[in-house]
């Protein structure tokens, strides 16, 4: 505060609202560097969870999906999401941040808060997708999303958070405060109609179909990418007021203890079902905790944010089962389970547990109209993947060779290694 004061110790006049502005900028400011550095913690996340041999390639992909997507996002992307708009379905204006006059004012802040959030989404697609993707059909897709599906449907839930348009779900109270559905369920979306598209990688299912383990090849590297997540989700949560206000600390609180809940109850979970507390899966128990409170950290108890948590934490466990051995689809990391699955369920838990008294409660918000938005978002990110991943398949192609992919993509696709120095095994 003193800071903010000193500032202004030369000018004619210091009022409220300038200190009030300057404190909300620096707090957006600060929450768009901690979604950012989740980046880094997709990053380690999914590579720890694959193959030594492709530790590169998924290394580029995060790296490509924020460059790629920074563009997009300012050339496309705000104006879609954020723009005066059609009847509450798409934006039509500020492209390219065109409209944004006043320097000192929230916008550019709040462009660069949306900015780390759109690479957000994209990102989480890979993990499902990796092992067995051209990178240059990656980079295809990455972009499409950044710049097209994501803004699109977010437009419809959050459109009139910039005062700007304003978006048929919002209109309808639809509750999603930091993104359970409009990042994190549409991630997920994406990545099951690009895991369906794709098809497994090779030797995840024998010949009578049963699924066959291919284990990460760094657990300590996936479990300092959860870490990391965690800390950002501080600002992907907490950020979302993009105003320095008392509500952060409420926040802040009911993020990290669904986050708690969800490791406890996935180690539970795990632990009954395979008689060993599995970290792989206590892991995205942590993740399916964030995800989940994701929708009502403002407007849930801490009670309600224990139980979202606690019932994430089981039901991410039962989906990554059911999608790997049911439905014998190959989501290498879990992101269908983590992002879409249980972005979902926090979604709904949302309307179920909507609290008067909470810094965030919606009047009006009810299950309902969640289950609305809920299969809107699911309807439009599956199938526009769908159509996207198909169509890059019978055009540029969207798989790499078998030959390839025994041999790993880091060498085939970018000729370079992750551990030179280490023998690294192409059977499978």
């Amino acid at each position: 505060m003193l800071l903010f004061v000193c500032s202004y110790a030369f000018a004619d006049e210091v009022t409220a609202e300038d200190v009030q502005l300057n404190i909300d900028i620096i707090w957006t400011a600060i929450a768009a560097f901690l979604v950012f550095f989740m980046q880094a913690g997709f990053a380690l996340v999914e590579s720890g969870f694959t193959r030594a041999k492709n530790a590169v390639n998924i290394i580029m992909k995060n790296l490509m999906d924020f460059s790629i997507g920074t563009v997009m996002w300012f050339l496309l992307g705000f104006g879609l999401m954020f723009g005066g708009g059609a009847s509450g379905f798409i934006g039509l204006s500020h492209f390219g941040a065109s409209e944004f006059s006043d320097i000192s004012s929230l916008n550019w802040t709040f462009w660069l808060f949306q900015a780390v959030f759109a690479g957000t989404a994209a990102t989480i697609v890979s993990g499902a997708m990796a092992g067995r993707t051209k990178f240059t059909s990656y980079l295809i897709y990455s972009a499409f999303i950044c710049g097209v599906i994501y803004p699109i449907s977010g437009h419809w839930a959050w459109g009139t958070l910039s005062n700007i348009g304003s978006g048929w779900l919002a209109d309808m109270n639809f509750i999603d405060f930091a993104g359970s559905t409009v990042v994190h369920s549409a991630g997920g979306w994406l990545a099951l109609a690009g895991a369906i598209t794709l098809g497994a990688r090779k030797g995840k299912y024998g010949p009578n179909g049963k699924s066959n383990a291919i284990p990460g090849h760094n657990i300590p590297l996936a479990a300092l990418g959860v870490f990391i997540l965690w800390f950002g989700w501080f600002g992907f949560n907490a950020g979302s007021t993009t105003a320095g206000s008392v509500n952060i600390g409420y926040i802040a609180m009911t993020t990290t203890l669904s986050a708690a809940a969800g490791a406890i109850f996935a180690m539970i979970t795990s632990w009954i079902r395979f008689q060993k507390p599995d970290v792989s899966m206590s892991l995205n128990g942590v993740l399916a905790g964030l995800v989940a409170i994701t929708a009502g950290c403002a407007n849930v108890t801490m009670g309600g944010a224990l139980i979202i948590g606690s019932l994430a934490g089981i039901l991410v466990v039962v989906a990554v089962e059911a999608i790997d051995k049911v439905l014998k689809i190959d989501d290498p990391v879990g992101a269908v389970s983590v992002h879409g699955v249980t972005g979902a369920f926090g979604t709904l838990m949302a309307g179920v547990l909507n609290t008067p008294g909470t810094p965030g409660y919606v009047e009006g918000g009810g299950v309902l109209t969640q289950l609305i938005g809920i299969g809107a978002m699911f309807a439009w990110a599956f199938g526009l993947g769908l159509i996207l991943f198909n169509t890059i398949k019978f055009t540029v192609g969207l798989r790499v060779s078998e030959t390839e992919e025994l041999r790993g993509l880091d060498i085939s696709e970018h000729g370079n290694e992750a551990y030179p120095s280490f023998q690294i095994f192409t059977t499978q």
